[in-house]
């Protein structure tokens, strides 16, 4: 089999979208009403301390539990469902390839010949899935076609599906999360050219995933360790707090100072935690800020137009505002409420919405 993740690019027709990460399970359940979506159920729940290590699953049991208890509880009745794993556990190409190639020469070269020259691992140890792009002359005026060829390590794949066998539900979709999360947002990256790149910042709990899109495929991917939770233990460790999992605190933090504050003490000196959470943000920028350089050096002709800001870090506040001035480079939060025109039962607040684009992203494969 080519195996669990094929099909992961084409579209589906029930279930539910549910991700789950080591912060917490989100589970978003979706029907269409015409050109619009409606949102029936948006559910999260923490994830306990011991189920991942350094970002894996360790203890699918206790996962696949909890999920069971998340449904039950909130009279979710689903069979099938739509996951995602994190970007940091793919490979991500996009191949020149002829366009001469019938369908079955084109799956050939992809997934056997191409692909073991893309792959850090051997070929019989992942699972691939691959789609074709837009067509294009090269330079010696031969039709090509590019390919986005899309690969995880097999015992990755496995690994989820147990988690949701064990749950008593199917997989119907296994993508990775940064679709997801492009595909709720699609609507809004089509307002950019093929001259301009748009820079997705997911900030999630154990890291920031980067993803450098030009019209609407990631032509670069990243993933840097920092996310939420060291953001939290270094404001945490500066203000002689307890170390915690619970990142509401930086929900609560500003990053521009007030007028009254007086720019020559500046925050950081009014407030050690401020200084301690400038300082991480200070590097996850500088790592952003080489990702950038490195990728417009390979690329001719070639903007920055936006970036665009994603899950629960994107809710510290004026953190676009931060980035913008950091960086020279147009920020913003993403909303996938408004993006979507979602209709939904209850108010979703400014804060929590940049981190729902993974999960209604799965949800909508699964309208």
């Amino acid at each position: 089999m080519i195996n669990n993740l094929t099909g992961f690019l084409n579209p589906k027709s029930s279930g539910i979208g549910l991700e789950i990460n080591p912060q917490q399970i989100n589970i978003a359940q979706m029907i269409e009403q015409g050109q619009q979506y409606k949102l029936l159920k948006n559910v999260s729940k923490e994830v306990p301390e011991g189920v991942y290590e350094d970002g894996q699953i360790v203890d699918s049991l206790t996962l696949a539990e909890l999920i069971k208890d998340t449904l039950k509880e909130n009279r979710i009745s689903a069979k099938k469902v739509a996951t995602a794993v994190p970007m940091r556990e793919a490979v991500i190409r996009i191949i020149p390839v002829p366009a001469e190639l019938d369908e079955q020469e084109l799956r050939d070269m992809v997934l056997v010949h191409e692909a073991s020259l893309y792959l850090p691992y051997p070929r019989e140890e992942v699972d691939l899935d691959y789609l074709k792009l837009g067509y294009f002359m090269d330079k010696d005026g031969i039709e090509k076609v590019n390919v986005l060829l899309v690969a995880t390590k097999r015992e990755v794949t496995d690994l989820y599906l147990e988690v949701f066998q064990q749950a008593d539900l199917q997989v119907d979709v296994l993508e990775i999360n940064s679709f997801a999360l492009i595909r709720t947002i699609r609507e809004q990256l089509r307002q950019f050219g093929s001259k301009e790149a748009v820079v997705l910042v997911d900030l999630e709990f154990d890291s920031t995933e980067i993803a450098i899109i030009v019209e609407g495929v990631p032509q670069f991917s990243r993933t840097v360790p920092i996310g939420t939770y060291q953001m939290r233990t270094e404001l945490s460790e500066a203000m002689g707090l307890p170390i915690s999992r619970d990142t509401d605190l930086l929900q609560e933090m500003s990053l521009i100072a007030n007028p009254g504050d007086g720019e020559d003490k500046g925050m950081s000196q009014l407030n050690p935690g401020m200084s301690a959470l400038l300082k991480i943000l200070g590097e996850l920028i500088d790592e952003l800020g080489r990702s950038i350089n490195f990728y417009l050096n390979q690329s001719e002709d070639l903007e920055v137009a936006q970036l665009l800001l994603a899950g629960p870090g994107a809710g510290i506040g004026q953190i676009d505002e931060f980035f913008t001035q950091r960086l020279n480079i147009p920020t913003m939060r993403i909303d996938p409420v408004t993006a979507l025109a979602l209709d939904v039962n209850e108010d979703i607040s400014a804060v929590k919405r940049p981190s729902l684009g993974i999960v209604l992203g799965l949800g909508m494969r699964e309208v």
